[in-house]
């Protein structure tokens, strides 16, 4: 398309005059924008063609959508002119997960402690805890040895290696559970002595301070897994909140059960022996 010269002057002079109105566009308000962006729209490219006409509609076309990007607290859509949409992922699968793996470590670590604890009967855990040193490498009994129970009284300590006994009998000796193995051959012989008065009530006392600790290792993996959701709380529906967070406090509920039961339990077994 050739312009005449008179036809490209007045085009060009129309360009102008609407590109000067731009900055007013942009902060003049909606009803004044529209006169102006109207008055515009009116303004004829003298002296120019049919085809020089189109190109200076096709470039007040530009110019308004120009005049939308300016509008203010206007969101920006896509291509297809829809909306840009936030997926928001589900983090209550997670946050259950982690909650649980918490409060299984803290009830697996008091079930470790209680079995520590000594009662009046034999029994082949209580001597899981007892680290022996044997050639500068520590380790625990259970690994250099073979714990069964002889009798309700009485347990039976073999070791793999023979020439290793003399430190389990030591390790076993140095213990708090107040045992005195003596050497049979291959193996050692050590007899549960019955509890006293005062030790059941020392040892029934441990048991309830380990109760409340697992109770509350658990309350924090509750309070951790409610801080989890309370920072994603502005993106979560309040519905999934509320139940995400009933979820947690039925686990909580769960495994605060399952310790005291564990505590009651090994409270029984302590002062029935």
């Amino acid at each position: 398309m050739v312009l005449s010269s008179s036809s490209s002057r007045t085009l060009r002079n129309s360009i102008e005059f609407h590109t000067r109105n731009i900055s007013y566009l942009s902060s003049s308000s909606s009803s004044s924008s529209t006169k102006v962006f109207n008055s515009i729209l009116e303004t004829q490219a003298f002296g120019c063609t049919n085809n020089g006409a189109r190109s200076s509609y096709l470039g007040l076309a530009f110019l308004k959508d120009t005049r939308r990007g300016f509008a203010k607290g206007k969101k920006s859509k896509d291509n297809d002119g829809g909306s840009t949409v936030e997926v928001v992922p589900d983090i209550g699968p997670t946050v259950k997960a982690t909650a649980i793996a918490q409060m299984e470590a803290a009830t697996v670590a008091l079930s470790r402690e209680l079995s520590k604890l000594r009662t009046g009967r034999a029994s082949a855990g209580m001597l899981d805890h007892i680290i022996v040193e044997t050639g500068g490498v520590k380790a625990p009994l259970s690994r250099l040895a073979v714990i069964s129970v002889m009798d309700s009284k009485t347990l039976s300590v073999t070791p793999y290696d023979p020439n290793a006994i003399k430190e389990l009998e030591r390790a076993i000796v140095s213990s708090p559970l107040g045992l005195n193995p003596q050497v049979d051959g291959q193996r050692l012989i050590a007899a549960i002595p019955p509890l006293t008065k005062e030790h059941i009530q020392a040892i029934c006392k441990v048991v309830s301070k380990s109760a409340e600790d697992v109770k509350q290792s658990i309350r924090r993996a509750r309070q951790k897994a409610f801080d989890t959701i309370k920072k994603a709380a502005s993106s979560i529906p309040k519905d999934d909140i509320k139940r995400m967070e009933k979820e947690v406090d039925e686990l909580t509920k769960k495994f605060i059960k399952s310790a005291e039961d564990m505590c009651k339990s090994k409270e029984k077994e302590i002062t029935s022996s």
